[in-house]
């Protein structure tokens, strides 16, 4: 067995997780001799939990049961707070709120909430985060959540989290090695190892990277880091909106916010050479980008996820693989699948989602921490 455990413990741990109302038998299936085996699926009405996405264009706020089904989901623009945390704190809390009033579900009793934040969050007595596309410097998030909030809190990495929903619930799944990035109006990627054992709290097979931030074009343009020519600079959402705007004939959007602006961007490239090349330009960045990312990594699958990938993936997709087939080593590009994100616009939230969840995995199935 993978596990390493015999057949005698894992009937007891099996036993005990139906006792404690986690797994549900599920029907017997044909064995190659002996005895059917039984077969064991996780019951989602085990418990609930909400994941929440505090990005730099909305927060949005999932509520999930136990198999990472969705609920209810609430999203809420951020304009108004220019991204101050109490503000953004707020919408949090009205967000979870909405969102288990609309299940009929009893916010008490909530296994846990999931944060996902494109920063860093270090430990050190409290958790500090470090997000500078927000503008936050050592904010004490999950001290200021945990104030109004009756059920665990946990926070980590947007890009991490989301490589972790990706390997359990979407594209990732079956790859041995999966490199995420996260596409929105900044740019990360999520290093997803199957093989890779629960490590604790984190318990999470991803790593992250500041790939948003690694330099494809010296001397190229000015990043919001301080730097000049990183990939975010080319492919985030509002560069990519800036570099049409840009150009001569470009036309007014006809509508309000970077979200709404950029679908409409998209659906213009079918009959706007403008917009076309736009997307034609940032499908070759990105495609360098990620030839850059497999011949360093050597990954069998690459996802592109976030709302950017969302609204622009399958428009760009076979551009960004023709710029990667030239660029990556072709050994190493005959190994790896470049595919689309499969969770959708809440894919951040639900990704948070999985950090209470693998809470619960890591306690042995305990209802609080």
């Amino acid at each position: 067995m993978e596990s390493g455990l015999s057949s005698a413990t894992v009937s007891n741990v099996v036993s005990d997780l139906i006792n404690d109302g986690v797994v549900a038998e599920a029907g017997l299936v044909d064995s190659d001799g002996g005895r059917p085996r039984t077969l064991i699926q996780v019951r989602g009405e085990f418990g609930h939990v909400v994941g929440v996405d505090i990005g730099e264009t909305h927060v949005q706020i999932g509520l999930f049961d136990y198999t990472l089904g969705t609920l209810a989901t609430a999203t809420y623009s951020v304009a108004a707070t220019r991204l101050e945390p109490e503000p953004v704190v707020g919408l949090v809390l009205a967000g979870v709120a909405e969102v288990v009033a609309k299940a009929g579900v009893d916010a008490g009793g909530l296994l846990g909430i999931g944060v996902g934040v494109p920063g860093a969050v270090q430990v050190a007595g409290r958790e500090l985060v470090y997000a500078p596309t927000l503008g936050w410097s050592a904010v004490p998030l999950a001290d200021m959540l945990r104030r109004d909030l009756p059920a665990p809190v946990y926070i980590d990495n947007c890009a991490r989290t989301l490589g972790q929903a990706e390997m359990w619930r979407g594209a990732g799944r079956g790859a041995r090695r999966a490199i995420v990035a996260l596409l929105g109006v900044g740019v990360g990627a999520a290093v997803a190892t199957a093989s890779e054992p629960f490590r604790g709290m984190a318990g999470l097979t991803s790593t992250t990277s500041e790939w948003g931030h690694t330099v494809i074009n010296v001397d190229g343009r000015p990043c919001r880091c301080g730097s000049r020519g990183c990939l975010e600079a080319y492919v985030g959402a509002e560069a990519v909106l800036d570099d049409y705007l840009a150009l001569p004939d470009a036309r007014p959007f006809g509508s309000e916010g970077t979200e709404a602006r950029l679908a409409e961007l998209v659906a213009r490239a079918e009959g706007d050479g403008g917009a076309a090349q736009v997307l034609g330009r940032t499908a070759e960045y990105l495609g360098i980008g990620i030839a850059n990312l497999i011949n360093l990594l050597s990954p069998d699958r690459i996802v592109l996820s976030g709302w950017v990938g969302e609204t622009m993936g399958a428009a760009i997709l076979p551009a960004v693989r023709e710029t990667v087939r030239r660029h990556a080593l072709s050994y190493m590009y005959g190994q790896v699948r470049i595919e689309l994100g499969q969770l959708g616009q809440e894919a951040v939230a639900l990704g948070a989602a999985t950090l209470p969840v693998v809470q619960v995995l890591a306690s042995g199935g305990s209802l609080r921490a």
